[in-house]
């Protein structure tokens, strides 16, 4: 099912990302325009998020001489992925249910260059009078088995439309760029591993990278602060 859209609307340029964003799954197909209404509603929550984001880039490029927000990277749960979560939940497939158990239909993901930088954005967001923290999972304090950082917030925002105005849940992850690096490779590799009869020997090499990735994230980190330390000694 079609809708006409502008051209130049970020839902469009959401659809080209994403395929098959405003395809209606059967199971919903009783509620399309519902359904179409919600996608774009997450994709303005998308765009709300994405501007505070760049807003505090900007400035903190002035005050710190730096970026600390390399790259941000956004998406819509495709229509499929979403009926697939709710039949591994055991839910019922529904407008209704997508909105109140599903945390990541809209997903925002920031990559920082430094550890540091990715506690500062997400104490920043936090500070936001119109920022309500839903959860926080920190899987760089404690990574999962398989070795997988990033740090994970629920939140949501409100989003003014032209006859209300609506709280949108948006899943925000925050992590290094080697962070990333690692987490899509693990991403690609991740069926194919599951086929292999020694997985388990594979699964032991990938937790290998993730720790030597940290810890490289560890010592630029640290090579960073010397660099700041000797640039405020010459200062001085």
């Amino acid at each position: 099912m079609n809708i006409s859209m502008n051209p130049n609307s970020e839902l469009n340029q959401s659809i080209v990302n994403v395929p098959n964003l405003v395809q209606v799954p059967d199971p919903l197909i009783k509620q399309a325009y519902q359904f179409q209404e919600a996608m774009m509603m997450y994709t303005c929550a998308i765009r709300e998020l994405k501007t505070k984001l760049e807003v505090l880039n900007d400035e903190l490029s002035v005050r710190n001489s730096r970026n600390p927000i390399e790259l941000v990277k956004s998406r819509v749960k495709k229509p499929i992925s979403i009926v697939e979560k709710l039949q591994r939940r055991g839910l019922s497939i529904s407008l209704e249910s997508m909105t109140e158990n599903l945390d990541d239909v809209a997903g925002i993901r920031v990559i920082c260059s430094f550890l540091d930088d990715i506690y500062a954005v997400a104490e920043m967001l936090t500070r936001q009078d119109d920022v309500h923290i839903i959860a926080i999972k920190d899987y760089i304090r404690h990574p999962k088995a398989n070795g997988y950082r990033s740090y994970h917030m629920i939140v949501e925002i409100p989003v003014f439309f032209s006859d209300q105005k609506k709280w949108m849940r948006v899943e925000v992850q925050i992590r290094t760029i080697a962070m990333d690096f690692w987490a899509s490779l693990d991403h690609q590799l991740k069926y194919k591993k599951e086929m292999e009869a020694n997985s388990e020997d594979i699964s032991i090499e990938l937790r290998e990278c993730a720790e030597v990735i940290a810890n490289t994230d560890e010592r630029m980190l640290n090579i960073r602060k010397k660099i700041e330390a000797q640039e405020i000694a010459l200062n001085k």
